[in-house]
């Protein structure tokens, strides 16, 4: 528990980074909902400036984490994590998959390989060959590599190792999500709160997108998100796979932030307020909830456990009642409000009630948990730390 305790205070500082980019994204999709940018120069350079961060959250944890844990903080374990991070990316881009493996395995699967877990993982390699060999001291003729030199040269080639492993293991994981998923298919109402609580839980290994693929897109001919959009689907039944994330993004996250912010020490109010508000604001309306969710996952896994399980129930309750919406970027307020000009919306207002409770639900039980068990959120940590 003390080591998750430094991860998760090491990642403070990446997560500080996200908010601004959900923002960015969201304003440009709100801006030009169709094109994407395509129609609007500014639309354009606020979704590119913004998915230039989320897209390498990875390597920003890897930074943070590196960096946070080192025992020498002074860049090298930085350095030797970035090292590590190109390795596993470059050797299991799906190009380079197809080579090593001679087409025998889909090279598909790795395409959102390059997760958060990743870059924790890389952080944690650059850190550990940092305090490990930074002072070893090598034969003679071999000196010159000795020191920083070392450190990057170890992390090279544990990762390498960890490529080799994943290449191995990996597609069996993306495979097990995927048959996890169209396992779902057909089971109504409790299935949709499955597939949410477990959307979450898989939020930082990046194999949600294995399940989302088979809900959203056409993986196993459900396609809620295309059909939501194109009017092509059931009216009643199109969106049932997205509408239980609008109550936990808009209402529940940021009664998860008002939580932690009052339960935060005084003296480090108005730093947790901070970062708390800035993810809140970004999950509330572009509906990026990584920001919010990395700043406790860690240093209170317990609520990450029960922001997972509150999902699902939301996701269970919004496919029970009639209420369905859609998301085109992600369930935030700016996506519901385009969503209300879709033929498979129906009965929207029904999220002001529901998400009401949810606010209420997250709030309660943030709080309740967080003094309860003396969690350690933002703003709690031990004397002397900072955030």
């Amino acid at each position: 528990m003390k080591y998750a305790y430094r991860l998760g205070k090491a990642m403070m500082l990446p997560v500080a980074c996200l908010p601004v980019a959900g923002l960015l994204m969201g304003l440009g999709y709100w801006i030009d909902p169709t094109g994407h940018g395509v129609n609007s120069l500014a639309a354009g350079l606020m979704i590119q400036a913004g998915s230039i961060l989320i897209n390498h959250m990875s390597l920003l944890f890897a930074l943070g984490v590196a960096t946070g844990l080192a025992d020498e903080q002074d860049g090298t374990a930085a350095i030797a994590s970035v090292a590590a991070w190109l390795v596993i990316q470059n050797v299991l881009a799906v190009d380079n998959v197809e080579i090593l493996t001679g087409g025998k395995v889909d090279s598909s699967t790795f395409q959102n390989i390059q997760n958060q877990i990743i870059g924790i993982l890389c952080g944690v390699l650059g850190a550990y060959c940092n305090n490990c060999y930074r002072g070893k001291h090598l034969i003679r003729g071999l000196k010159m590599f000795e020191g920083r030199r070392f450190v990057v040269i170890a992390s090279v080639c544990y990762a390498t190792l960890v490529s080799l492993v994943l290449l191995l293991v990996w597609p069996y994981f993306y495979e097990a999500s995927v048959y996890v998923g169209t396992s779902l298919l057909g089971t109504g109402p409790i299935g949709v709160g499955i597939y949410m609580f477990l959307n979450r839980l898989m939020i930082p290994t990046g194999l949600h997108h294995a399940l989302n693929s088979v809900f959203w897109f056409d993986l196993a001919g459900i396609s809620d998100l295309n059909n939501y959009w194109n009017g092509a689907g059931i009216y009643g039944q199109t969106g049932q796979y997205m509408t239980g994330f609008f109550p936990v993004m808009i209402f529940g996250m940021p009664g998860a932030a008002l939580a932690m912010y009052q339960t935060a020490r005084k003296e480090k109010k108005k730093m947790a307020g901070g970062l708390l508000m800035s993810a809140a604001v970004c999950s509330l309306l572009t509906g990026v909830t990584e920001p919010m969710e990395f700043s406790f996952m860690f240093l209170a896994p317990g609520l990450f456990f029960a922001h997972a399980f509150l999902t699902g129930i939301s996701g269970f309750l919004c496919a029970a009642l009639p209420f369905r919406v859609g998301f085109n970027f992600s369930a935030g307020f700016l996506d519901y409000f385009m969503a209300l000009s879709s033929p498979m919306a129906e009965n929207p207002w029904l999220l002001w009630p529901v998400g009401i409770m949810f606010g209420i639900l997250y709030y309660g039980i943030f709080r309740f948990c967080i003094l309860k068990f003396h969690l350690k959120t933002p703003g709690r940590e031990d004397t002397g730390t900072e955030l």
